[in-house]
């Protein structure tokens, strides 16, 4: 992959910082069907004391002088926030979330002003009340956000939409080249592991894996009748559950935190697994031979949506920062920062890597059709209709699986 290599070089001063950083779990994105755009335009008189014009909401910000956000972390470093605080006046307070569900019980305790929630998470505070609907002819910056990442049902409801597409990525297969040979393709690298691979797999340590796990047989059981992976019934869910219980014995570590999985794949302690693309970055810019892939039969991803809290203290702040967060310059700096696509086209003229976008695949729409971006199981099938598992039928199996 010469574009990752060439990209890689740009990430070797961050694999320092990697000792520093917090611990991230995950639960990224959503999976949603396209449509057309939601306007807000009844949105901006959801939330008390939010200003009714891009003007009068500028200069309620500079009274408020601050905005407290529930993040992933690095999403609001203060190498592109302090920006934000000499344009606005609005001063970044954060706190980094460590799952999906610590964000959503952060968010409750009414302290944020918003959060940069991944699919998982955005569902059920939609779903709770927890967050508003946006008002998107108050935020500029939408208009130019990739139209496949709008009205997607993760991030809207009701044909409203409840906040601004931050970017997105792939869950990818990583390995280390001067073990696993030859190059895989396919998941079943995992799935049917050699002996050399075995007890040296890493695999992400949330319920939400299921899903990667109902991508596999979804291509390679299609009498299971698998169509969305997140929406699965008695016997789907159940097929999954016993290939997780099956590759169980071959894993090495169940990461939640990504420098930890970094570490380890420097240290050759594991050879194969499931990640990000920022830990493929640190991990080529400090010379580790390793690659990464999205396999044949698609992969699990993220698309994180940044939410305002429906009692939000300081809404204008919070309102100028979605908007900001959006920008090309912003979102390119934050998008070349962690390793995924930015939400805004535009902030591919504005990366360090002129290549970026590219090996990101920010502008090719075909790239993303076999990603399935995490959300929220349902009862109801996603409102499909049909009878599938809950979110809390997954917590449980998952506690299962890892006994």
């Amino acid at each position: 992959m010469t574009h990752q290599t060439r990209r890689a070089l740009g990430w070797s001063a961050l694999a320092l910082l990697v000792g520093t950083l917090s611990l991230v779990a995950a639960g990224r994105g959503g999976d949603g069907a396209g449509g057309g755009e939601a306007s807000g335009d009844k949105a901006s008189t959801e939330i008390e004391g939010l200003g009714s014009s891009l003007e009068e909401i500028k200069s309620k910000a500079k009274e408020e002088g601050q905005v407290d956000v529930v993040i992933w972390p690095g999403y609001a470093d203060k190498s592109w926030a302090s920006t934000f605080t000499k344009q606005t006046g609005c001063k970044v307070v954060t706190k980094d979330g460590t799952t999906s569900d610590d964000m959503i019980d952060l968010v409750s305790t009414g302290q944020y002003d918003g959060v940069s929630a991944s699919g998982n998470a955005s569902v059920r505070l939609m779903k709770r009340g927890d967050v508003s609907p946006v008002n998107t002819d108050l935020i500029p910056n939408y208009a130019d956000v990739s139209h496949g990442l709008k009205n997607q049902d993760y991030n809207s409801m009701d044909g409203q939409a409840y906040g601004v597409p931050h970017g997105r990525g792939p869950n990818l297969l990583m390995w280390r080249t001067d073990v696993v040979n030859p190059a895989p393709t396919s998941w079943s690298a995992i799935w049917n592991a050699t002996p050399t691979v075995r007890k040296k797999i890493s695999i992400y340590d949330d319920s939400i894996f299921i899903a990667d796990a109902a991508i596999y047989l979804k291509a390679t059981k299609p009498d299971l009748k698998i169509d969305n992976p997140y929406q699965l019934n008695d016997e789907q869910f159940q097929a999954a559950v016993d290939l997780l219980k099956g590759l169980k014995p071959n894993v090495g570590e169940w990461w939640a935190d990504y420098a930890k999985q970094i570490q380890s794949y420097a240290n050759k302690d594991i050879v194969i697994g499931t990640t990000w693309p920022y830990q493929e970055n640190i991990l080529k810019g400090d010379k580790k031979p390793v690659e990464a892939v999205k396999p044949k039969e698609g992969t699990t991803g993220w698309s994180d949506t940044w939410m305002i809290y429906s009692k939000a203290a300081h809404p204008n702040c919070m309102y100028l920062w979605m908007n900001y967060i959006i920008s090309p310059q912003a979102n390119a700096k934050v998008a070349e920062w962690f390793g995924e696509a930015p939400s805004n086209p535009k902030a591919c003229s504005f990366t360090t890597d002129k290549s970026f976008c590219d090996a990101m695949h920010a502008n090719d729409e075909s790239y993303w059709k076999n990603i399935y971006y995490w959300t929220t199981p349902t009862a109801d099938c996603g409102g499909k209709g049909g009878t599938c598992k809950t979110q809390q039928d997954w917590v449980n199996a998952w506690t299962e699986i890892r006994g």
